[in-house]
């Protein structure tokens, strides 16, 4: 197999151009020829090839669903880029197979040698979440934490991993992270902080099929005081400057 990191100039210049070929023969509707060209490049060790091919697979776009090879090929990519640099542009495929590994092991694959393993589940989605920072990853190790899948129930965790996702913008973790500051379920109450966080979720809340973030946030405003109303807006105030 060719290394890419010590390959000439020109071999690197074809799989990237096999990539783009494939770009452009999946966009034109020919995903056969974009399957073929995305093989070669991933062959080569081409990271966004890797991932593009492993979610064809996984999707069953172009090609017949077959997660064991797609759980193949985002290994593969895994391992051979788990240590790519945050800020690198191949850093969110890399992250996002993680994320793909996690998820096959909470499962399992039917009648292949990939068993159920929660608690390595658990290690994919860590891995993604704190080198790579990815918000998806955060939420769903959150919530592996507030379930105690793949290891203890870790409030204090979940409550850490939920923040860091709600701080990216993710709607999910807001909406999560709202409920359970207001309710205190799963540490101190901070109902003013709850409502903040909810009320970013709600406003962003897909209206078909999110629609229990619209409704959460209208139950909290229903049950808050004065107060916690009046501390909500300068919490949203404050957040609002630190995010611009």
């Amino acid at each position: 197999m060719l290394e890419a990191a010590g390959a000439p100039l020109k071999a690197i210049g074809t799989v990237v151009d096999a990539t783009r070929d494939a770009i452009r023969s999946y966009m034109a509707g020919n995903k056969e020829e974009a399957f073929k060209s995305l093989s070669y490049a991933a062959d080569q060790g081409h990271a966004p090839a890797q991932w593009k091919l492993a979610r064809m697979y996984a999707d069953g776009d172009g090609v017949p669903r077959d997660d064991l090879r797609a759980f193949e090929n985002f290994s593969k990519m895994c391992d051979r880029h788990a240590e790519e640099a945050p800020e690198s542009p191949t850093a969110p495929f890399v992250s996002s197979a993680f994320i793909a590994l996690g998820s096959y092991y909470l499962n399992g694959i039917p009648n292949s040698s990939v068993r159920a393993n929660p608690a390595r589940a658990r290690e994919m989605f860590a891995y993604s979440a704190s080198y790579f920072g990815d918000s998806e990853a955060q939420f769903i190790l959150a919530r592996l934490y507030l379930d105690g899948v793949g290891g203890a129930k870790d409030p204090k965790q979940a409550l850490r991993w939920l923040t860091l996702s709600a701080e990216k913008g993710h709607r999910l973790a807001q909406a999560e992270l709202g409920q359970l500051l207001f309710s205190g379920d799963a540490g101190p109450r901070q109902r003013a902080r709850g409502l903040m966080w909810l009320e970013l979720a709600s406003q962003n809340a897909d209206p078909v099929n999110e629609v229990w973030i619209v409704d959460a946030n209208k139950k909290a405003v229903r049950e808050a005081s004065d107060t916690d109303l009046l501390a909500a807006k300068a919490y949203m105030l404050q957040h609002r400057r630190q995010t611009k």
